[in-house]
């Protein structure tokens, strides 16, 4: 999706000049992975537009395998405005993706993918928030990379304007949570899903599920793990780590998603996987864009070192 951010603070309205950018959940995780060396593909569609060219540059710019980013000559790309936030709060936004390309997706988009050489699969509730067919994608590519061996993260993401009911929300992301190896919801998600009111028993239900691991968000606290990875079960928090602004808060938790799936896919164990979420989410509130804030691998080692989190 590519995004306009306001160059000013106030109403959108009455703002004139935008910066160009990209966005989305799943864009700044796939975009984060890459740039920590991993080979990362990408499954979307774009318009045959301008917007669509810039964004498909980027992303390979960025390093994504982009053969899977299809461009859809009847509808436009993606579109979101987001407003300059003044103090560190998250900003206002508006989105224009109704009718959208990647609004069109459906099941035949994957026909392409060759899920035998799968190792992990991330995915988030937005595709499926956004229409029918993309549900169907979603439930498809679940059902693939489970068949083909390959581990599954899943962060929901919550976007309830784009859903017509609660209760849809609720039943087709806990469905899709089900099927997830690592669950990554943030404290209020967890709370809406699952009606818990606790990070242990919110973990508790989806690990009834049939997840092996829940990673929640707690915001500046940290963040609080149970699970089964490694063999037997544990739960433990991590706590955050202090920065010196709030710059802006959107893709923080796109950030945190990359600590994670990175570093469990490295074969670090979850206490050092959520440190390290921690460290980039982190990092993340400090920079104003969502994905700015994300490193490099050698960039990640100086980092993890020091446990700097200062952004310059």
């Amino acid at each position: 999706m590519a995004l306009l951010v306001a160059e000013s603070e106030g109403d959108l309205a009455q703002v004139s000049h935008y910066e160009r950018r990209i966005a989305g959940a799943d864009t700044n995780v796939a975009i984060g992975l890459a740039r920590l060396g991993f080979h990362v593909g990408w499954l979307s569609r774009v318009g045959d537009d301008s917007l669509g060219r810039y964004l498909r540059q980027t992303l390979e710019d960025n390093g994504l395998d982009c053969r899977h980013l299809t461009r859809d000559g009847d509808a436009p790309t993606g579109l979101m405005f987001k407003a300059r936030a003044s103090q560190g709060e998250d900003p206002h936004v508006e989105y224009f993706r109704q009718g959208s390309a990647a609004s069109r997706m459906n099941a035949s988009d994957a026909d392409g993918i060759d899920f035998s050489a799968l190792r992990h699969l991330h995915a988030t509730g937005i595709p499926p928030a956004i229409s029918p067919s993309c549900r169907e994608l979603s439930f498809h590519l679940f059902e693939q990379a489970r068949q083909s061996g390959a581990s599954i993260s899943f962060d929901p993401n919550l976007r309830p304007t784009l859903w017509s009911s609660e209760q849809e929300m609720r039943d087709t992301l806990n469905q899709l949570a089900s099927r997830a190896d690592w669950v990554l919801p943030g404290l209020a998600e967890g709370e809406r899903l699952t009606g818990q009111k606790t990070p242990e028993a919110i973990a508790g239900h989806y690990l009834e599920q049939g997840a092996k691991a829940v990673i929640i968000k707690l915001g500046p606290e940290g963040s609080y793990y149970r699970g089964m990875i490694g063999g037997q079960e544990a739960a433990f928090s991590v706590p955050g780590l202090r920065v010196d602004k709030v710059v802006d808060t959107v893709g923080a938790g796109d950030a945190f998603a990359v600590g994670v799936v990175s570093a469990l896919l490295e074969g670090l164990s979850p206490k050092d996987a959520m440190h390290r979420a921690n460290l980039l989410g982190s990092r993340a509130v400090q920079v104003r864009g969502d994905m700015e804030g994300l490193p490099d691998r050698a960039t990640l080692k100086t980092l993890e070192a020091g446990d700097a989190v200062s952004v310059s």
